[in-house]
């Protein structure tokens, strides 16, 4: 199990860091512009991004961090307090993960059909920021493939620790 646990940490860091560069790479300028008014959008502009962002960043780190943890339960099978401390922490890094997924999520969905009742109008329509709106799109998948490795991470281990 401790393999499988090993590749689904490295598998989840790759994800997370790919999700993090989509996001922080993410800004779009329209070609037009009216009065010396640009039409631009970036990943900065909306503080939940920015948390998304981090939040992927900060789930990386501790997925890198957690590998050399990870080949030393390997050799040590019978270190039950170092897998539940382990087990926590990935609990802690999927809460932070989810929230700043689910954060994100709802303002792609936002730009994507807006909201009539509030007169907020999509920006991801045609001849809009549509190259923006994918890569946001693009990182959400990424983040939300780390959500699901991060279960099975779980599970697994609480699996684990049941049998020791």
């Amino acid at each position: 199990m401790s393999i499988a646990d090993l590749m689904l940490r490295v598998f989840a860091a790759i994800a997370t860091l790919a999700s993090a560069i989509a996001m922080t790479t993410t800004k779009q300028t329209l070609p037009f512009s009216i009065q010396s008014f640009l039409f631009r959008a970036d990943y900065k502009d909306f503080p939940v991004f920015k948390f998304f962002a981090i939040a992927n960043s900060i789930v990386c780190a501790y997925l890198l961090l957690s590998l050399p943890l990870s080949v030393f339960l390997m050799i040590r099978i019978k270190m039950k307090i170092i897998r539940i401390i382990l087990v926590v922490f990935d609990m802690v890094m999927l809460v932070i993960l989810s929230s700043g997924a689910a954060g994100a999520t709802s303002i792609v969905q936002l730009a994507e059909k807006g909201n009539s009742r509030a007169n907020w109008v999509a920006i991801c329509q045609p001849f809009r920021f549509r190259s923006f709106c994918h890569r946001l799109s693009g990182s959400l998948v990424g983040s939300f493939i780390s959500i699901v490795i991060l279960m099975l991470i779980i599970i697994a281990s609480t699996v684990s620790l049941s049998q020791l």
